[in-house]
């Protein structure tokens, strides 16, 4: 009541005309002049106060408050603050705001350890946290395991002169012994110049970098494979950030990244996108994602936290509608749109992604260059709620408002959404029998295969789920269309995963098998009971199901099989398309003539 009560306020406050009666068929409708929120249809005394009810204002109003468009002067336009924007075109970007921590370059880090055992005589990095250069010394290790590979190769270098194959290989076989042990080339060169064993080993860091960790200590005893330092390399890091998982379509590898730490509010480090994890986290319901950073000044330190945004470009021009325009309303989406003479339509439309911009992709409903009100809606939508509640008190005899045209677009024009109460909810498959179990919200194109996503509701789609018998495994590109297997694996042409090509396990009309035709309206007498190449355009066939003359080309189908013995039925086509042929009089679904009957 407290609805009807603020609807009827804002209608007085507009200044609109109330709805009438349409005609003589169309029911009046009676109100109370003190309390109008009564609304009945009949005439007699107001419920409330006891007063006779007045009929609702007819006469020359009657058109402006039948029309779905809603007249407001310019004085109550101010006094609502109505404001509205451009619907325009332009690139769809979005920003996913994450947050994530500072690793470090998984890539750019070395262990240290010896493969022998023996005891630590000097450290040369002695703490944790220092810059080391590569080949700088870090320790040096004595062992007795290091004599004899020493004694043997210098046995070698003695003999080395002589011209004897077996010397020539005991030398060889002196430094490969050598370098297992970790000896550098400079290091075999010293005991061959000098001819003596060293004494102690120095070992060096193998990378440059900062020593983040170290176990060594002097005089410690080491034994073959411990780790005694970890060294980083920080010229490179890494920040694992976390994407929830409606985000990740919208992350891909080579992606530009920013990045802000606490420390530098002052600025901003510029990435890319180097890896999404193959996992999602079961508690969080989000997966990694590796961003990569250059570091120069080491101001990127790891354990950092680290807020990133990561800017993705969807489309380079998409239809974008203001937020602020859009009433949303569970699954319905509302804006009005101004038209010219100070009217306002109320307008459904379909919403894709919500760009970073506070503007949202428009799939259907919406041209660019309209204007669509985005302050003072509210009270445009109250009016329009209104007029469509006391629409539902005049009865089916009333007439129905006249549509108002949309800029390129009609009522029947492809890709459109059901905008009607009551109607059954469309879906969208991919006309491919290997894609019909991948339903979409929106029209456009099959991301597998790329052919255009056709209509179909929940009763048709009944009709062509997937399931029952595997008739073959087939390669989902269309140019791979031939690859027919037994068995599930890789196409041998492109190694893409193979999909199975199933029957219908319950088919509607027992005598009508699966029936495929081609996608084109001009080639349905092209039909078949298996799937297949339309030969007039080499167009994949689709389910009958799931095109608009399916029914023709099931019909072609029983005038190309007949039942044994059943009487030729009389047949109509279209004197401008003979492709269309049925048993039913009515109008050409192409040019809409009048079907006329088949000369025999």
């Amino acid at each position: 009541m407290n609805r009807v009560i603020s609807i009827v306020f804002v209608l007085l406050v507009l200044g609109c005309s109330g709805p009438v009666a349409h005609g003589g068929s169309a029911k009046s409708l009676y109100t109370c002049g003190m309390h109008p929120q009564v609304v009945l249809d009949h005439p007699g005394n107001c419920p409330i106060c006891g007063m006779k009810l007045t009929p609702i204002r007819s006469g020359a109003e009657t058109n402006a408050a039948s029309s779905s468009a809603i007249a407001v002067d310019a004085a109550t336009r101010q006094n609502m603050n109505l404001r509205t924007a451009e619907v325009r075109r332009g690139p769809l970007r979005k920003t996913i705001r994450t947050v994530g921590t500072i690793d470090y370059n998984e890539t750019a880090l070395a262990d240290v350890s010896t493969r022998f055992k023996g005891w630590i005589e000097k450290l040369d990095v002695d703490s944790t946290g220092q810059l080391v250069h590569r080949g700088q010394p870090l320790f040096e290790v004595s062992s007795p395991d290091l004599y004899q590979p020493q004694l043997d190769f210098l046995l070698a270098v003695t003999n080395k002169f002589k011209n004897f194959r077996s010397v020539k290989s005991l030398y060889a076989t002196g430094v490969r012994n050598l370098k297992l042990l970790g000896f550098q080339d400079r290091q075999i060169a010293e005991i061959e110049t000098n001819r003596h064993v060293l004494g102690s080993f120095t070992v060096d860091a193998p990378i440059s970098g900062f020593v983040i960790e170290k176990v060594a200590v002097q005089g410690q005893m080491v034994d073959a494979g411990i780790k005694l330092y970890r060294i980083a390399d920080l010229g490179i890091v890494w920040v694992l950030a976390q994407i929830y998982e409606q985000d990740l379509p919208f992350v891909q590898l080579g992606q530009e990244v920013v990045v802000k730490v606490a420390s530098m509010p002052d600025r901003e480090f510029r990435g890319r996108v180097t890896f999404i994890y193959p996992t999602v986290d079961e508690k969080t319901r989000t997966a990694r994602v590796r961003l990569e950073f250059e570091n120069p000044g080491y101001y990127l330190k790891p354990g950092m936290f680290a807020t990133a945004q990561i800017m993705a470009e969807l489309e380079a021009s998409a239809v974008l509608v203001p937020e602020s325009a859009v009433l949303r309303s569970g699954t319905r989406n509302t804006v009005f749109v101004a038209l010219a003479g100070g009217k306002f339509e109320a307008r459904d439309v379909a919403l894709g992604v919500a760009a970073g911009n506070s503007f949202s992709q428009v799939l259907s409903g919406l041209e660019a260059g309209e204007r669509v009100v985005t302050s003072g809606q509210f009270l445009l939508d109250s009016e329009s709620q209104l007029r469509e509640a006391i629409d539902k008190m005049r009865g089916p005899d009333a007439p129905a408002r006249p549509e108002t045209a949309r800029p390129g677009s009609t009522p029947e024009a492809p890709g459109s959404l059901p905008a009607r109460a009551g109607t059954e909810p469309s879906f969208y498959v991919c006309p491919m029998p290997e894609h019909v179990s991948i339903l979409y919200d929106h029209p456009g194109q099959c991301p597998i295969c790329a052919m255009t996503l056709v209509s179909v509701t929940r009763s048709v789609l009944q009709k062509i789920q997937p399931g029952g018998q595997v008739l073959y495994y087939t390669c989902p590109m269309p140019e791979h269309a031939s690859v027919h297997e037994d068995k599930p694996g890789k196409c041998p042409l492109c190694a893409m995963t193979l999909i199975p090509v199933m029957t219908r396990p319950d088919p509607v009309d027992s005598q009508v098998p699966v029936l495929y035709t081609c996608p084109m309206a001009v080639h349905a007498d092209v039909v078949s009971d298996q799937p297949g190449i339309c030969p007039k355009c080499e167009m994949p066939l689709v389910p009958t199901a799931t095109v608009k003359h399916g029914k023709i080309a099931e019909e072609n189908w029983r005038k190309q099989h007949p039942p044994a013995g059943a009487p030729a039925a009389p047949l109509f086509t279209c004197p401008m398309h003979p492709e269309i042929v049925t048993n039913q009089p009515g109008k050409c679904p192409i040019c809409e003539m009048e079907l006329v009957p088949v000369k025999k």
